[in-house]
């Protein structure tokens, strides 16, 4: 994650201000951090670089004052200004569902002042700001530019990313609000039957595709946008994890009846599943996974996955038999009389006949004798009568090559 931060921020050139944290504990390095990161190009001033570097403390808030004031001055050399006397806007950072207060969104202040009772657009929604609370969930009367607020008053949970923009006119809002929702169900259908056909067209090319369908709820955006990503890196050519649907809240009986319908598994990451959904869930034989660690959902997916993999078929010889002589028996047709060299023969094994080290024939074991009796192994250094299907010419000193066909379980590289 810290190298993809470093990577998003070269790509969009922006500057860097480093904070190495958890410096109070005993076997703490930071030298050792300031070495990768000098590895990714990122080289901070007590290494010669021109990038500022925090050693922090979040726990006891040792080096804080010290960071703030690095920031400070990066954005003083940056020269950063916003204007506060316009519309404000803003883009949301992150979003959940609370019990009590229904759908809250972080949003980050980029100019303007927002104000209780402002009208936004944010995505293909529209609403009025009712309430503003800053991280210690007290109250707001006003936010300026550079503030993160949690905003109440959307209808529903927004994504992280949505730019949120004040509206003097409601009807305007609306209007926009409107027509942003039409195209994202138009663009939502198109990527349905897009899918559909990708899928169509991989199993006409590469033989079986096999699917793993899966329903993700969770409680911020962010981590839902995380586990959607991590879940999809798994898909092979051969299996694929499909995201049918995602979003914050609980498990509903909604979420049951979509899985029933798509035959899916229902992902919930730090969320509990009502119990109305809980019944029904049972009813229709439709498996929850509830987790609090995004690695092990994806641990168990994988697994999941692996289990969807044809397994690889492995030769194993059991043993080598020479044929002595051949008889024709009323019945049986042409059997081998053998001795076991090594290994043993055991009944329906699979049979390869070698003549001067060239495979003349394969075929299943359609009898063992010993003697006149059937048999079902022979062990080595004992004779025995063999039979292969469809072989009807034996040869002295042929090799018969005794052996099983195991599946083994692929894993996923």
């Amino acid at each position: 994650q810290t190298i993809e931060a470093i990577d998003h921020a070269k790509a969009a050139g922006v500057p860097i201000v480093v904070a190495i944290n958890k410096v109070d504990k005993p076997e703490s390095n930071p030298d050792k951090i300031k070495k990768s990161l000098s590895e990714q190009s990122v080289l901070v001033e007590d290494w010669g670089g021109k990038i500022q570097c925090s050693l922090i403390s979040a726990k006891n808030g040792d080096g804080i004052d010290d960071l703030l004031d690095k920031i400070l001055l990066e954005a003083e050399m940056l020269n950063l200004k916003a204007n506060k006397k316009t519309e404000s806007l803003g883009t949301v950072v992150e979003s959940r569902l609370d019990k009590g207060l229904g759908p809250i969104a972080t949003v980050l202040i980029q100019k303007g002042t927002l104000k209780k009772g402002d009208i936004f657009l944010c995505g293909s929604q529209h609403g009025k700001v009712r309430a503003m609370l800053n991280e210690r969930n007290n109250n707001l009367d006003n936010a300026f530019p550079s503030d993160p607020v949690q905003i109440l008053g959307f209808q529903k949970v927004p994504k992280a990313g949505e730019t949120f923009k004040v509206f003097l006119d409601e009807k305007e809002a609306k209007k926009i609000a409107g027509e942003r929702g039409v195209l994202e169900r138009e663009a939502s259908q198109r990527r349905h039957r897009k899918l559909t056909l990708d899928q169509i067209g991989k199993q006409i090319s590469e033989g079986k595709v096999r699917e793993l369908d899966i329903i993700i709820k969770g409680d911020v955006d962010g981590s839902i946008e995380a586990l959607s990503d991590s879940l999809m890196n798994l898909s092979t050519k051969e299996v694929t994890v499909k995201i049918i649907h995602r979003s914050v809240g609980m498990v509903t009986e909604n979420d049951v009846s979509l899985a029933t319908a798509s035959n899916a598994i229902i992902i919930a990451f730090n969320v509990n599943t009502s119990n109305e959904a809980k019944i029904q869930a049972k009813n229709d034989g439709i498996d929850i996974r509830h987790y609090a660690i995004i690695y092990k959902a994806i641990d168990e997916v994988k697994l999941a996955l692996e289990g969807l993999l044809e397994p690889d078929k492995v030769e194993e010889v059991m043993g080598l038999a020479e044929v002595r002589d051949q008889f024709k028996i009323p019945k049986l047709g042409v059997i081998a009389g053998c001795m076991v060299v090594s290994g043993k023969v055991v009944r329906n094994a699979f049979l390869r006949v070698r003549r001067d080290d060239e495979i003349v024939h394969e075929g299943k074991l359609t009898s063992l004798k010993r003697f006149k009796d059937d048999a079902n192994e022979v062990l080595e250094n004992f004779e025995c009568g063999i039979g292969i299907e469809d072989m009807h010419d034996f040869n002295e000193n042929d090799i018969i090559e005794v052996y099983e066909i195991k599946e083994v379980k692929r894993t996923l590289s």
